[in-house]
């Protein structure tokens, strides 16, 4: 592991971290409503009368505060609700962290306590460290303080700060809006983690994309006032497999031509979210030193609307040869990741994920919370959803299914970048794609909100990081030891 800063940018929100100590800790007992009364028997009638007064069921994420003996807060229970509603709720313990009073807590392994084990406790213990995170840059006073965990026994304290630490740096971009994370600021990003972690970083911006061959990405970002750019990052070395995490970085859509309307705008600052997530992972894959040669690659651009900007009906030729028509603008993260895929393909890494928020139509089948996953390979998408599930970071898997090749094929080009008829849209999104990820061993595409639309436990309102967790999660699986 490398002793690397928790964040990479000087203006990032805080990482969150657990206590350093347990002096002075306020003790949490976890309960499941048919452990209450027995716990509450074993503790004397006036506890009891207390915690019946007070109405706690120990609901999930319910929380009753205890007085001490000298009137300060003495404990502090916690609902961790039925076994079907911990089936709901993703970080149960984040929930309650959310309503404590600002301290230090340390989780106490009570007989007749409900203590998470194993995974589950890494993952509530996670959501503890998330539910600390505030997007204050551009607040004048900082908000309340937080309430603080002690590391439980048994979690991979390391691990999980770096997970969080990740989560952090994904939420910041996201959050920041274009004004402040254009192209340019994006890079600024990305070198900053590139020298965080001493990795090789790799800038190509203004007409230098042409000249390298990257015409899709200059083609979406040549309209805007910061120019397009790709960002290349390496780290590792020796015989580590090959992953290579490619994202689109959009930071701002307004459709193009084919311009959105206003209120389809308001949230495009999250076009970047797959960028976001990662570098994220890769922060999260740096700082704990796994073994594999990692490479980041992120187009970086803007979708506006001036007079060079792109048109429906141009024609384009990919890096890697094929001419691809325009028939919407507003279909523009799938050309700069086309050009980003093709440049990864050629290197042919063990795996190549791609991150990005991609088509509305993914969030129609499966809303904000599921990232529709899309992979040929049954292993690395089985070790995806199990790792996703495991630590709080669902995926979902949908096909790539070949009866809709005919789809992404206009005659007129090799491809389409927006097919008629308004079926099947985060289908054959992917289907375009996996024509650029040839050569690679194995490939999978996340198309991810990267956005809560209000408050949840471990999960404030505003930029997410999503599949970054199942990703990390399932390494170990897809490249044993």
């Amino acid at each position: 592991m490398q002793d690397t800063p928790l964040s990479p940018l000087g203006w990032a929100s805080p990482a969150p971290r657990f206590a350093p100590s347990d002096s002075g800790a306020t003790p949490v007992t976890l309960l499941a409503p048919e452990g209450l009364e027995p716990w509450l028997e074993s503790r004397g009638e006036a506890t009891g009368a207390w915690v019946r007064a007070t109405g706690f069921g120990a609901g999930p994420g319910e929380v009753a505060l205890i007085p001490g003996p000298e009137a300060g807060l003495g404990r502090v229970l916690l609902g961790m609700g039925s076994a079907r509603a911990r089936e709901r709720e993703r970080f149960t313990l984040a929930r309650a962290a959310a309503r404590l009073p600002a301290g230090c807590y340390r989780l106490e392994d009570d007989p007749l306590a409900q203590l998470p084990r194993g995974d589950e406790l890494a993952r509530e213990a996670l959501g503890w460290l998330l539910s600390g995170y505030r997007f204050e840059r551009y607040r004048t006073a900082s908000g309340k303080g937080t309430a603080t965990l002690v590391a439980p026994d048994g979690v991979d304290v390391r691990r999980l700060e770096a997970m969080a630490a990740g989560e952090v740096l994904t939420r910041d971009l996201i959050n920041t809006p274009a004004s402040d994370m254009g192209p340019e600021a994006l890079e600024a990003a990305f070198l900053a983690l590139a020298r965080a972690h001493g990795a090789e970083a790799q800038v190509i911006a203004g007409d230098a994309p042409l000249e390298a061959n990257f015409p899709l990405v200059h083609a979406v970002g040549r309209a805007a006032a910061q120019a397009p750019r790709l960002l290349d990052l390496r780290w590792g070395s020796g015989v580590g497999p090959r992953l290579t995490l490619v994202g689109k970085g959009v930071c701002f859509d307004t459709g193009g031509l084919n311009l959105k309307p206003g209120g389809s705008m308001g949230l495009m600052k999250k076009d970047m979210g797959g960028a976001a997530t990662a570098m994220g992972l890769a922060h999260v894959i740096m700082s704990l030193g796994l073994d594999l040669r990692l490479r980041l690659l992120v187009p970086a651009v803007e979708n506006a609307v001036s007079a060079p900007a792109m048109r429906p009906g141009d024609i384009l030729r990919a890096r890697n040869g094929l001419s691809v028509e325009i028939n919407n603008t507003d279909a523009e993260g799938r050309l700069v990741l086309a050009d980003a895929l093709a440049l990864a393909a050629e290197e042919t890494p063990d795996l190549m994920i791609s991150m990005a928020t991609l088509t509305g139509a993914a969030r129609v089948a499966l809303g904000p919370d599921l990232p529709a996953l899309f992979c040929d390979d049954d292993a690395t998408a089985a070790a995806l959803y199990e790792a996703g599930l495991r630590l709080g970071d669902p995926v979902w898997r949908m096909p790539f299914w070949p009866g809709y090749e005919p789809m992404i094929e206009p005659g007129i080009a090799d491809l389409d970048n927006a097919p008629s008829g308004g079926m099947a849209g985060a289908i054959t999104a992917a289907l375009f794609l996996r024509r650029f990820a040839g050569g690679a061993g194995r490939y999978a595409h996340l198309d991810l909100y990267g956005w809560s639309a209000k408050d949840a436990p471990g999960r404030s309102k505003g930029g997410l990081g999503q599949g970054a967790r199942a990703v990390l999660g399932a390494l170990s699986a897809l490249f044993p030891a």
